[in-house]
């Protein structure tokens, strides 16, 4: 093939998209004698890919990989980078617009070791220094990514610091995406904490001193009218998962505005390293409306619009606008994901948008899902049914809510019984105490379903000794809320007691680990929103479960994608929260944990995957015809992998 070099300095390709005849070369054409014929159509694209290669300035040579006509010919699917097979159709199966195999662009020589999509570091092999103007660029060493892994594992160790370790990770998705990917993917257990929770809340709240390159897009009140402008700006078209946050509830941290970028930058990291779906079809953003917090108000490195949170017409107006220019600009089907909304406007989102946009709330959603299928879980340690157990929550907001009306649903579709007799086995505490029907008048609307008939209870302690529930399931945002009392009122009538602490950071845990096996002699089904290490409790050794959206969110995005589903529905949700819980195996429950390990979440993410849009197909919501006879292998074929591209 034709060097970079030759090619820009070649008069030749000014030629190349003439008619094929004697004056430029081409032959005449076949069908009808004419010697302006146009040259067949894998000739034109042959040709069209060498077009690509321009004149560049100094110091900038644009290069190019191409697949020959023959090797084209061989290969059912050919890598986009040149010469790798695309083992997991990364870069086809999963996209509305079908690539260009033939070529892959990318710049060379210094500006390629600055571009975090296809720089290797010192994995360029020798070839591809000279190919791409590298030698002198890099020190001689030729190094494999396994090694680049084991280098950068070694150096995050030395950090005692939870937040230094997020800063070199970041910095490190910043130089070389692939190597990021593929560091998280290898050691997915140890680092989730250090890329989400509960690394991520000190992350957001000291967002604006460590700001360095942006991450996503940033919309915000000044940009009211021209927020299709502001999404035209990012560089990627073919968008599939978008997560947006007003960073108005940030985990269990309250309102820190602008600076919650953080929160969807890090779910998008595990769309793609749990899910498979690729970094550019993700697309964080922040929708800035102001914040109510003082303290960000008066901090000099805050980096967001310093004025107070807007609400009201002005907020919706805003929210409206940029719902309309998503769909305008990447079309029905891509998911948006909202994402630490405060209550009042979560709910409202997610009832107005659901029915004409393909949206999901994690927050309510999400934590459903992965809590329903811990339960699941749980049942096959303690016994029963689901409609066999009475259920307690502390907190009443959209986690809380949510939880409750999928467990409603899912035994509803169990007994076929009516939604509104099944909702009467859950019960919920907020500040107030028990919500029961006497307070039903001043309570919000999405707590209205959960209004039965009790007399007025004020505290956790007396709900429990009252309703004597099964379960006890903790989404307050307040820690050490599960009192030693609480505890041990629980374990007192129930032999295996099911206690979920899932507020996030791990200082608004309701209780830890150690303190629930503890207090319920060892006897407690436990899990929790952060990590939690495990118990020693006489000689056993007790693994937490963690009921992390993360087990999910990654495989239902993979599912909504790969079948193009234009709806999320209830069902799709049931769906997730039953092939995960179908996942965990006795070994799991001897050791204590109710979810299976991490270290296999690439293979549960494809099963989730699958079940979902398989879900979606009978549901009639899918667009991606015909239905693929073996949905789980389509979703594993469909998954990004990080390995390293050759490129020629």
């Amino acid at each position: 093939m034709m060097s970079a070099r030759t090619a820009a300095a070649s008069p030749a390709t000014s030629t190349l998209w003439k008619r094929g005849g004697g004056g430029e070369g081409g032959s005449s054409g076949s069908g009808n004698g004419n010697v302006n014929g146009c040259t067949s159509c894998r000739e034109v694209r042959r040709r069209a890919a060498a077009v690509r290669v321009r004149a560049a300035a100094p110091r900038r040579v644009e290069a190019v990989a191409m697949e020959s006509a023959a090797e084209t010919e061989k290969e059912e699917v050919s890598a986009a980078g040149g010469g790798a097979e695309d083992k997991y159709c990364e870069d086809t199966a999963n996209e509305e617009v079908p690539v260009t195999p033939w070529a892959f662009s990318v710049a060379s020589g210094y500006t390629l070791l600055r571009d975090p999509h296809h720089n290797k570091g010192l994995a360029f092999n020798e070839k591809e220094r000279d190919a791409h103007y590298l030698r002198g660029l890099l020190p001689p060493a030729v190094v494999s990514q396994d090694l680049q892994v084991k280098k950068i594992m070694h150096n995050l160790r030395q950090y005692n610091v939870p937040l230094q370790r997020y800063m070199a990770m970041m910095d490190l998705q910043e130089r070389n995406e692939r190597l990021f990917y593929k560091l998280l993917i290898d050691n997915v257990e140890e680092l989730l904490p250090v890329v989400y929770t509960p690394t991520v809340g000190e992350a957001c709240q000291k967002y604006g001193s460590i700001f360095g390159r942006p991450q996503g897009l940033y919309v915000s009140l000044k940009d009211k009218g021209k927020v299709l402008d502001v999404l035209r700006n990012w560089p990627e078209r073919n968008i599939q998962v978008i997560v947006v946050t007003d960073g108005e509830r940030i985990l269990g941290l309250g309102d820190l505005g602008c600076q919650g970028m953080g929160i969807p930058v890090g779910k998008l990291s595990l769309y793609t390293a749990l899910g498979g779906v690729r970094p550019s079809a993700c697309l964080p953003i922040t929708i800035d409306v102001g914040t109510n917090n003082e303290q960000l108000l008066n901090d000099e490195f805050y980096i967001g619009l310093r004025q107070r949170r807007a609400t009201g017409k002005e907020y919706h107006d805003l929210m409206d606008e940029f719902m309309n220019a998503v769909k305008q600009i990447y079309g029905e089907k891509v998911l948006i994901q909202f994402e630490d909304f405060a209550n009042h406007n979560a709910f409202d989102l997610l009832a107005k948008y659901s029915k004409g946009h393909l949206v999901f709330n994690d927050d309510i959603q999400g934590t459903a899902s992965v809590v329903l299928a811990g339960l699941l879980s749980s049942l096959k340690v303690v016994g029963g049914t689901l409609a066999e157990h009475t259920y307690l929550f502390l907190g009443a907001g959209e986690a809380g809510t949510g939880i409750a009306e999928l467990i409603a649903l899912e035994i509803s579709k169990q007994t076929k019984a009516p939604l509104e007799e099944c909702r009467k086995k859950v019960w919920l505490v907020d500040s107030k105490g028990l919500i029961v029907n006497s307070r039903k008048e001043t309570l919000q609307s999405f707590k209205k379903p959960w209004a039965h008939e009790h007399e007025p209870v004020t505290t956790l302690l007396d709900a429990i000794q009252s309703i004597k529930p099964t379960v006890l399931i903790g989404t307050s945002g307040v820690g050490r809320t599960f009192t030693k009392e609480v505890v041990e009122a629980m374990a007192s009538f129930n032999e295996r007691p099911i206690i979920f602490s899932l507020s996030n950071p791990t200082s608004h845990s309701e209780c830890t680990a150690e303190e629930a096996y503890n207090w319920s002699q060892g006897r407690a089904v436990f899990a929790s929103g952060s990590p939690f290490d495990p118990v020693d409790y006489n000689g056993k050794i007790h693994v937490p479960g963690q009921a992390n959206n993360a087990y999910i969110f990654p495989g239902f995005g993979l599912g909504v994608v790969i079948s193009g589903a234009v709806r999320v529905h209830e069902d799709m949700l049931l769906a997730a929260s039953e092939a995960l819980a179908d996942q965990a195996t006795q070994e799991n429950f001897e050791k204590g944990s109710i979810f299976p390990p991490f270290t296999n979440i690439r293979k549960i993410s494809a099963r989730i995957a699958a079940s979902v849009a398989a879900k979606a197909y009978e549901l009639g919501l899918a667009t991606r015809l015909p239905q693929p006879r073996d949905l789980e292998k389509y979703a594993e074929s469909c998954m990004y992998t990080p390995v390293y591209r050759s490129y020629r």
